[in-house]
């Protein structure tokens, strides 16, 4: 089987019926500055500190900052593969969201608890033509950030569901 190519299982889990659909590529780069950005000012502070300090850093405070920089280093190098496990699926009454590589989580939004569909787009988000949909529900522990959808895709999907929350209103 092809590396671009998902395991069969895996494209269709929990459900074994619908396929996932995945964010757009190109969102490995957004999430890829967001992990690089704290290892470059942690590098720069303690370069500085280095630098203006009277005398060295003990060992103790320069493994503590090569900790910290492998750490934030390992999470960047993880942001092909944790954009790759970013997905939903539009059922017939429900959405699932499910993302994380260690942990997965999976969330099934019914569309009557829908209160709100947000696009939002942050700079670096509009820099590479994409946006995020965040839905609202009346539980704060079903509240689904959906990240990495091209502009166009995310306001269309903004709409269906908005319309899909209209048709199954459930007691709100």
């Amino acid at each position: 089987m092809s590396e671009n190519q998902p395991d069969v299982q895996e494209s269709t889990w929990p459900n074994q019926v619908h396929e996932w659909q995945r964010v757009s590529t190109k969102y490995v780069w957004a999430d890829l500055a967001l992990n690089l950005i704290p290892t470059l000012i942690v590098v720069t502070v303690f370069v500085l500190i280095v630098l203006f300090a009277d005398e060295k850093p003990p060992p103790l405070v320069i493994a503590i900052f090569a900790a910290v920089t492998l750490g934030l280093l390992l999470s960047a190098a993880f942001a092909f593969r944790r954009v790759r496990a970013i997905g939903y699926i539009l059922r017939e009454d429900d959405l699932l969201f499910r993302k994380g590589i260690m942990f997965e989580r999976v969330v099934a939004v019914p569309y009557g608890r829908l209160q709100l569909v947000d696009v939002t787009r942050g700079p670096l988000l509009r820099a590479l033509g994409l946006a995020s949909l965040k839905f609202v529900t009346a539980s704060a522990a079903t509240g689904v950030n959906l990240p990495g959808l091209p502009r166009e895709e995310a306001e269309l999907l903004r709409d269906r569901l908005v319309e899909l929350a209209e048709t199954r209103r459930s007691g709100l």
